[in-house]
C-alpha cells in the first residue's frame, strides 16, 4: 500500500529537523565541500557529522563521492537550496510578525505606566 503525500511531506520535514543537517545543507548551498571543511564549519565531533551526512545521503538530498582520500560531500539538487531560501523568508516573515507584536506590547506597557503616574 502506498504512503499518503502528507505522511511522505511529514517524514521529509522529520527528515529535515536536526540542526547540524541543516547546517550542512546550508553549507552545500555554496557548492561541493569535503568533509574536513564541513567539520571545520560546524563544529561537532567526526562520528555525529558522519551519522547526520549518512542520513542526509540515505534520503537522496546529498551526494557524496570520494577525491583521493578525502569525501566530498554537495546537495543532490537545487530544489533543496530553493526549500532553505523558503524557510528563510517564512522565518523572516514570522520574527518580523513578532518584532511588531513585542513593539505593541511595550507600547501598551508604556502607555499603561504613564496612566498610574
Amino acid at each position: 500500500m502506498s504512503v499518503p503525500l502528507y505522511q511522505a511531506k511529514a517524514e521529509f520535514f522529520r527528515m529535515l529537523g536536526h540542526p547540524v543537517r541543516i547546517r550542512v545543507l546550508e553549507l552545500l548551498q555554496d557548492g561541493p565541500k569535503p568533509v574536513r571543511e564541513l567539520l571545520a564549519a560546524i563544529e561537532v565531533e567526526p562520528p555525529s557529522l558522519s551519522q547526520q551526512l549518512a542520513v542526509l545521503r540515505r534520503s537522496g538530498i546529498v551526494t557524496s563521492r570520494r577525491e583521493g582520500a578525502t569525501v566530498v560531500y554537495e546537495l543532490a539538487g537545487g530544489d533543496v537550496a530553493e526549500l532553505l531560501r523558503a524557510a528563510r523568508r517564512i522565518l523572516t516573515e514570522m520574527l518580523a510578525g513578532r518584532d511588531e507584536l513585542l513593539a505593541e506590547l511595550r507600547g501598551a506597557k508604556g502607555a499603561a505606566v504613564e496612566r498610574h503616574r
